[in-house]
């Protein structure tokens, strides 16, 4: 990791992206990884740019009294707020929210707790290795690739995913030894495991077409959705399945549920409980797995393959409408349409809390914010996905 140079600082805040914020002897800005608030740290600057550095601490001088020795040695590349008490990891997300909508001039003054099954470890239901190379041994090792560089680290043990994934990663590595495989003819190791413990793994070497991988099932609100493993699908299901009681009960009385980025149908299969349900899109693969979780003969469910902004005549005036868009958030004709035609509820799902903060705001010309609610589906990192219910003004 190329690096600049050392100071040491005095740590200010967290920011949104999960760093501390400090100031450098020069005045500039440095976001600092690896330290907590009011701690005094020694850094090593790894990115200068003309207005801002990014660092990571190398001692702490001075201890928060939130501060948590991590379980991994990974843990800076895999969920870097492990060094965080649990309790004040929830406290910080809140406040990051409340911070984020107040940059938008939105003061959340209801603004809950973060809902949390209080798993904070070892629920990832997915994770992506690196390979790593040892020259003295000659063997390949589990790894990630170091935060802020391209270069690996190898790793003995990571706490952040379901131990059958885990399991299965070391059991394919013994396997490439025992074979005398070299770690530079593969790209990674994809491995999902299901609730039950059931794995689907995958190999990706060099210069071949991914392999196909095997398909798993999943319930959610006792719906059964098959998904690929190496598609998009939540990655902490316990907790996701509070967001969709949330989403259910925030309904209303609406006869439409139109869910306009709907991956394989997770969402709006499973809250529109009987109500006419349309499904958009824009992924081609999603779509094939969320025609497969539309129930045989059901009538009032269509799957749409297109892009939301392209399907506008799907949000009406008669819908309540669920949007979980990625994280740039929603296309401009999304949120025009929206204020045309005025659907009576808006409900917005995010995992990234700025981009949803600055949609609503211009969606508030005409509703109103009814419930902000955060969730915590990434422990131990510093994501947030969050909750918002709209109602028209």
């Amino acid at each position: 990791m190329k690096t600049f140079r050392e100071e040491t600082v005095k740590l200010d805040k967290f920011v949104p992206g999960g760093q501390v914020l400090a100031t450098l002897s020069d005045d500039k800005k440095v976001f600092v990884w690896g330290a907590l608030p009011h701690e005094t740290a020694k850094i090593q600057i790894y990115k200068m740019k003309k207005s801002y550095a990014e660092a990571v601490a190398t001692e702490i001088l001075e201890k928060s009294e939130f501060r948590e020795k991590p379980k991994d040695d990974c843990y800076l590349a895999t969920s870097p707020w492990q060094i965080l008490n649990y309790n004040y990891e929830l406290e910080t997300k809140v406040k990051l929210v409340r911070e984020t909508f107040a940059q938008e001039k939105i003061m959340l003054e209801n603004l809950g707790k973060v809902q949390t099954d209080n798993r904070d470890y070892f629920y990832r239901n997915k994770m992506e290795y690196s390979l790593w190379w040892d020259n003295e041994t000659s063997r390949i090792s589990l790894a990630f690739h170091r935060r802020g560089s391209h270069q690996k680290i190898a790793i003995a043990q990571s706490s952040i995913e379901r131990p059958e994934i885990f399991a299965e990663a070391s059991r394919i590595v013994a396997d490439l030894n025992s074979r005398g495989e070299e770690a530079r003819k593969f790209q990674s190791l994809l491995i999902r495991a299901n609730q039950n413990g059931e794995v689907s793994s995958a190999l990706f070497a060099n210069n071949f077409p991914h392999p196909r991988m095997k398909n798993l099932s999943d319930k959610l609100l006792n719906r059964e959705f098959s998904y690929s493993p190496n598609g998009f699908f939540q990655i902490n299901l316990p907790v996701y399945e509070m967001a969709l009681q949330e989403i259910s009960r925030n309904l209303g009385d609406a006869k439409r549920v139109v869910d306009m980025y709907a991956g394989v149908g997770t969402i709006g299969l499973s809250v529109a409980n009987g109500r006419e349900l349309a499904l958009v899109e824009t992924d081609k693969n999603a779509f094939r797995e969320m025609e497969n979780n539309i129930p045989k003969n059901a009538k009032n469910i269509r799957g749409v393959c297109a892009k939301s902004e392209d399907v506008l005549d799907f949000i009406s005036r008669d819908a309540a409408i669920i949007l979980d868009p990625p994280r740039a958030g929603l296309d401009e004709k999304v949120v025009s349409r929206i204020l045309e035609v005025c659907p009576p509820k808006v409900i917005y799902l995010s995992c990234n809390p700025t981009t949803q903060a600055r949609d609503a705001a211009k969606l508030l010309a005409k509703y109103q914010i009814a419930k902000v609610q955060p969730f915590n589906f990434f422990p131990r990192t510093p994501h947030i996905e969050n909750l918002v219910v709209l109602e028209l003004q």
